[in-house]
């Protein structure tokens, strides 16, 4: 019986982990792994990937005007499921099998502070 109630708090002390909000250093983790390789440390578009034969321009997500354009649904489509699910390029992988939902919200709040936007509502 001892076992058992060990057993269920450690599973309950995990499910709580797993829900955690990421924090900021996890997300910037995240950011440099998955996507910096394409749209730069500093997401302006110009990461190490980026060569004058890339077929594309990856989004610069410090351009507010643009980024404003964009609600955090936008963002999570394109994040989860790839640039060709909202007409963009093939370029940009889905994600949604990779990255967990936390990740993922915790890289759109970092994409917001690289615009220095709020996004188009809704």
């Amino acid at each position: 019986m001892k076992n058992l109630m060990i057993i269920a708090a450690v599973a309950a002390l995990a499910s709580q982990l797993a829900m955690a909000p990421v924090g900021a250093a996890e997300t910037e983790k995240v950011f440099k792994f998955y996507c910096a390789q394409c749209h730069g440390l500093t997401g302006k578009g110009d990461g190490p990937n980026v060569t004058k034969d890339f077929p594309v321009s990856p989004r610069n997500f410090t351009n507010a005007k643009e980024m404003n354009k964009l609600s955090d649904a936008d963002l999570k489509n394109v994040i989860m499921d790839g640039g060709p699910s909202v007409s963009k390029s093939p370029m940009m992988p889905p994600w949604g099998k990779t990255l967990n939902a936390e990740e993922v919200d915790g890289l759109i709040k970092h994409l917001r502070v690289l615009c220095k936007c709020k996004g188009k509502q809704g």
